[in-house]
């Protein structure tokens, strides 16, 4: 569904598979407001009818006289049989049966036809979709942590097309869909939910909840479903680190002991914590990146690498910090992991985090 642009750049919202209210359902509530529009003009009728003539019968108006005049004046059929013959019976006409006339075909035509497309349209989007949708990255939590992680892994080369949110409230959903993501609304904990963000075919399930309980049963259930994808957990307490690690994370961050390490390396050295600090904080300073080693640096040594300084070397799935000996050189394959210049941000990452 194509959507305003805004924030300096143009943006297509994706509206994601969860269709809300059965479309049957809503034909029915539809349906049942233009049929208490019809009672309203037959009531109308029925209490004016002296206003009336029966042009066929000429026996007077009854209740289903009025009935049948109310159905073929809404459904603009209008066999004239029966006809208003007083001046205020016709103004009656002109000013209040001929608006409710023109609701009642905008109510069951024109909203029935718009429910139908929509829905219909939805659906088909929501197969596609998932139908396409292989090796992507879920993040569950679109708070600040989850914003966050979106945001780095964007500025790391991960597009918007491969990432979708899971989130229960829908301002986060709609925040989502305002930075071009696929977003599904609802509680990441159950199953049926996961399984249409298609979570077991996901490379990436980033969980950042703000329970830490929620956190350990939406890790059960997400390694259930996908037993080899990478799952990296944010928590709040480091005493659940060893229970969300026994649930199937991968990866445990604690944002607590995070926060507290940092305050203590800023209390310690006020330049040292400036400095870690820079290196978390994306578009700005430094920035951590990791990247596929180029050809043209396989042989050399990682302090050959210009603009860049290498921390560590993934080498066929194992990490190998600058100081160790097996990482003397680079190989073919390697992947680097560098400190390096940030990149400028987009406009729309500027604006977000004014708004935070």
């Amino acid at each position: 569904m194509a959507k305003l642009r805004s924030r300096g750049e143009l943006m297509s919202l994706v509206s994601m598979p969860r269709i809300e209210t059965s479309p049957f359902k809503e034909l029915a509530r539809r349906g049942l407001f233009a049929l208490l529009l019809l009672f309203a003009i037959t009531g109308m009728v029925w209490l004016d009818r002296g206003s009336y003539i029966d042009n066929t019968a000429a026996d007077g108006v009854s209740l289903i006289d009025a009935l049948y005049y109310a159905t073929v004046t809404v459904t603009t059929t209008g066999y004239g049989d029966i006809t208003p013959i007083t001046a205020h019976a016709r103004l009656l006409n002109a000013l209040v049966i001929t608006p409710l006339r023109v609701a009642f075909l905008v109510v069951l035509v024109g909203t029935t036809i718009e429910v139908l497309a929509n829905q219909g349209s939805r659906s088909i989007r929501d197969s596609i979709w998932r139908k396409k949708m292989r090796n992507h990255v879920v993040v569950i939590g679109y708070g600040t942590k989850g914003r966050s992680a979106v945001n780095t892994l964007r500025r790391q080369g991960e597009t918007a097309e491969r990432i979708v949110v899971i989130d229960s409230d829908a301002v986060a959903v709609n925040e989502a869909n305002i930075d071009g993501l696929a977003a599904f609304q609802g509680d990441a904990t159950r199953r049926e939910l996961l399984r249409r963000a298609e979570v077991s075919k996901a490379r990436q399930v980033i969980i950042c909840l703000d329970r830490d309980d929620a956190a350990v049963l939406a890790t059960l259930t997400v390694r259930q479903l996908n037993p080899t994808a990478g799952v990296i957990v944010a928590v709040r307490e480091q005493a659940n680190v060893p229970l969300v690690k026994q649930s199937g994370a991968s990866s445990v961050v604690t944002s607590s002991e995070t926060v507290g390490r940092l305050l203590g390396l800023s209390a310690i050295g006020p330049d040292m914590g400036t400095i870690i600090q820079d290196m978390l904080t994306g578009g700005e300073g430094l920035e951590v990146h990791q990247r596929l080693a180029e050809a043209s640096e396989a042989g050399q040594p990682p302090s050959a690498v210009q603009g860049e300084r290498v921390i560590g070397v993934v080498r066929n799935g194992t990490l190998r910090r600058f100081y160790d000996k097996t990482a003397t050189r680079i190989e073919v394959g390697d992947e680097l992991i560098v400190v390096r210049r940030a990149q400028p941000p987009s406009n729309r990452d500027v604006l977000r985090r004014d708004e935070d």
